[in-house]
């Protein structure tokens, strides 16, 4: 994607598939505040470009890494080497769904542990949600019970999730070491106490806190 067009392009199909705003931001790498601005600037007859009432926010293509398994496995072995430091017991890797699903899968590999998913209460929502949402971890794969582990995520943007995720584990009896993430559009140093580690952080340079 090479500008605010084609991001405006592709929320629409995928809102044209049902996906919800915040399926949509998680596909996009956005914010959900960015991913409900692109959708309603789909529906216009000509096409919109960024103008100052649009979210501040930065898009993260990673798809060039993402569709290709070898290139997957290198970046997760990244990853892992990031987390392998934090602790020598911890057996578990949680993979928050979707796009960190995947990553988790290499890191769990590389490092040896078991993995988990969990998909957190941001697919739910649209603009239009009014009752409370909560997150959740798939049956399919391991389960917390009491265990030291590694979170991990494609993209930290707000923060919202990854706290969301690492309080979930907790409130699950785990005991969450460290996160790592892909790209953090934020440059955060630890999430609810614990250490959060990427391989990219994105800088705004003259924009206020």
């Amino acid at each position: 994607m090479k500008n605010i067009d084609d991001l405006i392009d592709s929320a629409a199909d995928l809102a044209e598939r049902g996906l919800s705003k915040g399926e949509i931001a998680d596909e996009l790498n956005v914010s959900k505040e960015t991913a409900s601005w692109l959708v309603s600037r789909s529906g216009a007859t000509t096409p919109q470009k960024r103008d100052g009432t649009s979210p501040h926010d930065i898009h993260v293509d990673w798809s060039a890494i993402g569709r290709d398994s070898a290139r997957l496995a290198h970046v997760g072995r990244a990853m892992a080497d990031l987390l392998s430091k934090q602790g020598e017991d911890v057996d578990l890797t949680i993979g928050i769904e979707k796009a960190g699903a995947p990553l988790a899968t290499t890191v769990s590999r590389e490092l040896d542990t078991d993995l988990g998913t969990y998909a957190p209460s941001k697919h739910q929502w649209d603009d239009d949600s009014s009752e409370e949402l909560n997150g959740s971890f798939s049956r399919n794969f391991a389960q917390i019970r009491d265990r030291d582990c590694y979170v991990v995520d494609d993209t930290i943007t707000s923060g919202t999730t990854m706290t969301e995720t690492v309080q979930a584990v907790r409130e699950h009896g785990g005991n969450p070491l460290a996160c790592a993430v892909l790209t953090d559009k934020r440059g955060v140093e630890e999430i609810e106490g614990v250490p959060v580690y990427s391989l990219v952080q994105v800088l705004r340079v003259g924009e206020s806190e």
